[in-house]
C-alpha cells in the first residue's frame, strides 16, 4: 500500500505536465472563436453527460458570476433556447447521444453549438459552430470511435496506461482548467472585480 501512496504525487505531476503539454498544442483561432461567442451570446446554456456534465455547471456557474445568463440544459427551472442562444457542450468523445441530440434540436432552434472535446471529427464537432479540441494525448477517444458508448456501458475500456488518468479523467481534468481560464480572461476583458462576482454568490444556502 505505501508504495502506491507513493505514487500518488507521481500521478499528479505527470497530470501537471500533460496539462502544460495540452495547453501548447491549443489552436489559437480555436480559442478565439470560443471566446468571442461567450462575449456576443444572448442567452449559454451548458451541457455534459457524467462527470462532463460536472464541468459544464462549474463553467455555467463561473459566467453567471461574471453576469452572463447562463442555464443549464436539463434544469427544471431553464427556459426555452431560443435563436441567437449559444449551446456550450463538453464532450470528449462527441458521441454521447442524448448531447447530439440536445446539439442538433439547438441548431434547429437557430442557436449555435460549441463543443470542448478531444474527438475534432466526431458528430457534435461537424455540426458545431465552434470548436476546442483539447487533445487525445492518452489516445483514449480516438482508439475505437465507433464502439465508444458500447465500450463505456460494459466497462471494457483502457487508456494507453491502467493508472495514469483512467478514461476520461484527462479530458476532464483539461476541461475544467480550460474553462477557468476562459473565465479568467473573461473577467479582465469584463473588467470584472471580485467584489462584484462575490456579490452574485448564492446567500440563501
Amino acid at each position: 500500500m505505501d508504495d502506491e501512496v507513493l505514487q500518488i504525487p507521481v500521478f499528479m505531476q505527470h497530470m501537471a505536465a500533460t496539462i502544460t503539454k495540452a495547453a501548447g498544442m491549443l489552436d489559437q483561432n480555436q480559442m478565439t472563436a470560443f471566446f468571442q461567442e461567450m462575449l456576443s451570446a444572448k442567452k449559454i446554456y451548458v451541457a455534459g453527460a457524467g462527470r462532463s456534465g460536472f464541468i459544464a455547471k462549474a463553467f455555467g456557474l463561473r459566467l453567471l458570476h461574471l453576469g452572463l445568463d447562463v442555464y443549464v440544459v436539463g434544469e427544471t427551472i431553464t427556459p426555452a433556447f431560443r435563436s441567437g442562444d449559444t449551446l456550450v457542450v463538453f464532450s470528449g468523445s462527441g458521441e454521447t447521444h442524448s448531447m447530439v441530440s440536445i446539439s442538433r434540436t439547438a441548431k434547429e432552434l437557430g442557436g449555435k453549438v460549441c463543443i470542448i472535446t478531444s474527438s475534432p471529427d466526431s458528430k457534435i464537432s461537424k455540426i458545431a459552430d465552434c470548436l476546442v479540441n483539447l487533445g487525445d494525448l492518452t489516445g483514449y477517444y480516438q482508439k475505437d470511435k465507433k464502439s465508444f458508448e458500447i465500450r463505456q456501458l460494459t466497462g471494457e475500456y483502457r487508456s494507453v496506461s491502467s493508472a495514469f488518468a483512467p478514461l476520461g479523467t484527462l479530458f476532464e481534468t483539461l476541461a475544467l482548467v480550460f474553462s477557468d481560464a476562459v473565465i479568467s480572461a473573461l473577467m479582465e476583458e469584463k473588467k470584472e472585480e471580485i467584489g462584484q462576482m462575490r456579490a452574485r454568490l448564492t446567500n440563501v444556502e
